[in-house]
């Protein structure tokens, strides 16, 4: 099985992600993942003069964000970095992971930093100057709240192509809501003993700084905003399309937060690595679109895809995380594999912990990297579905010691 490329153990990152208009909600995305991907180099001896090529993925608009990723890497101390800026809905993160592997397979770089940041709070409100327009008046959009309830080219909504998936694959409203207490039960796991899982790739507490990056003000001690369900408040929501199925309570949330994951030659790699033996190898990605509104159905020919590249059945994966903004998400992908959707997302997923659009996918990586290292090893998926009814799928392998 061929390695595209190999991630240096342990250099990659995540803030706790902060439920809509919560703690990180007043602080620019980028600067904000630039505050701290400066800061976690440091804390492992490292600065930004160690890349020589940069991803960042982002999905909204921020004040001075015409600059990207080289205005990211200024701020983080790597002036003379350079690399372009990915947007691809829910699918960026697989998308800077796979720009960035195919820049380093290809001899072009030896050093590159996949970043990825948003921000849903405080989104911003533009105006479209339309001179043909009645009396020359132009249009507005709500950038976040516009896009997340209409999709421009079908007219529908997201939650609209859950439902559509939902029918197709015969998911019920009790199937949805049993999921949901199994993620959430996986979720509690990633905070046992401390945040002993979440602890091995976020730096908790988290310190949060005043808006100039100068000063800290307050701290989180994990994701923020959490809120965990019971069976009968699940049992008394109604769908939100009358005559579906699909509740609140089985959808994630909108979210703040960033995450980063260095990729570089295998060479370079052991030389990094918190602990050399451990070997993080990216085998394939695979991209994908279903039909017009069937958004949560993508992720299943994206997986295959992915599978296909890396020479690999999903029978070889030891472990699978998902972006599942829907539970339906995960219950029709399980139906279509064979897999056991129970033991999918073991430390929780973005319908538990929420979804800053762009980080969410490279957060799950980074805790499929670490489930795999706990199990001494082995393949691991993670797929995740976007708008415009596509998705994107990535194989990781690590080879690691057992008991680590």
């Amino acid at each position: 099985m061929p390695v595209l490329a190999e991630i240096p153990h342990g250099l990659y990152w995540s803030t706790p992600f902060a439920r809509w208009q919560g703690g990180l909600s007043q602080l620019h995305s980028l600067k904000l993942a630039a505050h701290v991907a400066k800061r976690e180099l440091a804390a492992r001896g490292l600065d930004a003069g160690l890349f020589d090529f940069g991803v960042l993925g982002t999905t909204r608009p921020e004040r001075g964000c015409f600059y990207g990723l080289p205005w990211l890497m200024s701020l983080c101390g790597g002036p003379k970095v350079a690399g372009p800026t990915v947007s691809q809905a829910c699918a960026t993160s697989a998308r800077a992971l796979q720009t960035a592997v195919r820049e380093v397979a290809a001899g072009d770089a030896t050093c590159a930093l996949a970043i990825a940041c948003d921000r849903t709070s405080n989104g911003p409100h533009l105006y479209y100057p339309n001179p043909g327009g009645s009396g020359g008046t132009g249009e507005a959009e709500d950038f976040i709240l516009d896009n997340m309830a209409c999709d421009p080219f079908g007219g529908h909504s997201m939650t609209q192509t859950a439902e559509n998936v939902a029918k197709k694959f015969g998911v019920g409203l009790v199937e949805q809501h049993d999921l949901v207490l199994r993620r959430e039960e996986q979720y509690r796991s990633a905070l046992a003993d401390d945040r002993a899982f979440q602890r091995r790739y976020m730096s908790l507490p988290f310190a949060v700084p005043d808006a100039r990056f100068r000063r800290t003000v307050a701290t989180l001690e994990g994701d923020e905003g959490i809120r965990f369900s019971t069976a009968e408040g699940l049992a008394a929501l109604k769908p939100v399309i009358e005559g579906g199925t699909v509740t609140y309570g089985a959808q994630t949330h909108p979210a703040d937060g960033n995450a980063a994951i260095v990729v570089t030659s295998p060479g370079r790699a052991r030389e990094l690595a918190r602990d050399p033996a451990i070997r993080i190898g990216i085998r394939g990605f695979g991209t994908a679109r279903a039909e017009l509104a069937f958004m949560p159905e993508a992720p299943i020919e994206a997986a295959r895809r992915a599978l296909t590249a890396a020479g690999l059945g999903v029978h070889d994966l030891a472990a699978i995380n998902t972006h599942n903004p829907f539970a339906v998400n995960d219950i029709a992908f399980a139906k279509a594999t064979g897999t056991d959707v129970m033991r999918m997302n073991n430390h929780g997923s973005s319908l538990v912990y929420g979804h800053p659009n762009a980080p969410t996918g490279l957060r799950a990586t980074i805790e499929l990297i670490e489930e795999l290292v706990l199990r001494g090893g082995g393949l691991g998926l993670f797929v995740g579905c976007a708008a415009g009814d596509s998705a994107m799928a990535v194989v990781i392998g690590v080879d690691a010691r057992k008991g680590d």
